[in-house]
């Protein structure tokens, strides 16, 4: 098992490159597409540094996976996906966060809200197959209801990949203020990952360092539990609770979130262009 993690500078996402080099199969976690909000304007050129590499190594794209629907960065899932194949995975439940946010964007009928955007949607204890690497699935709400995190194992090791549930330990853990979020919910998600084995590498989508850190892609369950600032060992679930909801009514909503949400629960698709030519995004007036 090989795992070649990519740093979007813009956002501070990772992307992910999970690979069987021995069969030369590979997945892609949590692509991004590059977005200048001031102009509207996107670009490729992060994500095709990510697609250049699988080429460099001949390898097979398998899958697509987004661990959730992003509020902080555009999906090039699409645009993987016309470049190389592949199938794009999501969680099952992303089908209430599509209806959660159809009603935010007033979108009409003709916007599914059944997920068959996705190629494959997961639940709990689904498996994935790539190469000689399993991939079982755990359902992480909280930050959204959909959110999932992904659990590579080969005959060597494990490693997870587990979104925006829990972020390096100087960091803490995701916001929970988003339409479909709880606290509550996060704190017992998280449980789950920290109940894997203590040497499990876990892969973030995200890092925030702070001052005089460089970002990392990885840390691992027992420096979570050990050293995490909202939920490592002796924090129980009403603590992180208050903290998480104290903490969360003081943030601003992620500068990303308005085009984000709406391109990404319809799989990193952009509306249909209008008889000019152009695609149009929706901007909600005081509905977050």
């Amino acid at each position: 098992m090989q795992v070649h993690s990519f740093l979007h500078q813009d956002t501070e996402t990772y992307t992910h490159v999970l690979a069987d080099s021995d069969q030369q199969l590979c997945a892609i976690v949590d692509p991004v597409l590059d977005f200048d909000a001031k102009s509207g304007r996107t670009r490729t050129d992060s994500i095709d540094e990510v697609l250049e590499f699988i080429r460099s190594k001949d390898w097979q794209l398998v899958y697509i996976i987004e661990t959730h629907a992003h509020a902080d960065h555009l999906s090039a899932a699409i645009h993987v996906k016309e470049a190389l194949g592949g199938q794009l995975v999501i969680g099952k439940y992303i089908t209430e966060v599509q209806k959660i946010f159809k009603q935010v964007y007033n979108f009409d009928t003709s916007f599914r809200t059944d997920a068959s955007q996705f190629d494959i949607l997961t639940d709990e204890d689904s498996v994935l197959q790539l190469g000689g690497i399993e991939i079982s699935v755990l359902h992480v709400p909280g930050h959204t209801p959909a959110d999932m995190a992904y659990v590579a194992t080969d005959n060597e090791k494990s490693v997870v990949f587990v979104g925006d549930t829990i972020f390096a330990p100087d960091v803490g853990t995701a916001r929970c203020d988003f339409p479909g979020g709880d606290a509550k919910t996060l704190y017992r998600s998280i449980q789950k990952l920290l109940s894997l084995p203590e040497d499990t590498m876990i892969y973030l989508c995200h890092d925030y360092p702070s001052q005089g850190r460089q970002h990392c892609p990885s840390t691992t369950v027992a420096a979570q539990k050990l050293g995490n600032i909202h939920v490592k060992n002796g924090i129980n679930e009403a603590e992180f609770v208050q903290m998480r909801e104290r903490r969360d009514a003081t943030l601003a909503m992620p500068r990303l979130i308005i085009p984000s949400v709406q391109v990404n629960i319809d799989a990193g698709r952009f509306p249909e262009p209008e008889v000019n030519g152009v695609r149009y995004l929706k901007v909600p007036i005081n509905a977050l």
